[in-house]
């Protein structure tokens, strides 16, 4: 049985990125609002791939503070701490809205992410 959406969304924005690879579709789009854009389910993954070395260089502490949804699509509303050694690096507030498609497939991704200014 598959999970929700609101489960595979959460997770995708936790970076849990392996656990929802088969629910990308084929041609799904990721754009991170003001810095970059992903285009298909290869470029996709491989964005998560590198994204996930970053996390596991640092200690992370990732909050869900909201799930919202409405019909195919789900937002989360969520803060990342990255820390190294005890010291902040950064701390991003964060909303991931994501559209499904009739199979539960992610088909578009629109990441905002504000760091917090030190």
């Amino acid at each position: 049985m598959n999970p929700p959406i609101e489960k595979i969304a959460q997770e995708f924005s936790i970076g849990n990125f392996d656990s929802i690879f088969h629910y990308l579709s084929e041609n799904v789009q990721w754009n991170i609002i003001g810095q970059n854009s992903f285009e298909g389910k290869t470029d996709v993954i491989l964005n998560c791939k590198t994204t996930a070395q970053y996390f596991k260089s640092v200690q992370t502490n990732f909050i869900t503070e909201d799930i919202l949804t409405h019909k195919n699509k789900v937002v989360v509303i969520g803060t990342a701490e990255f820390l190294s050694d005890g010291k902040r690096l950064d701390f991003v507030y964060a909303t991931d809205i994501y559209e499904f498609n009739q199979d539960k497939m992610i088909t578009k991704i629109s990441s905002y992410c504000i760091s917090e200014k030190k």
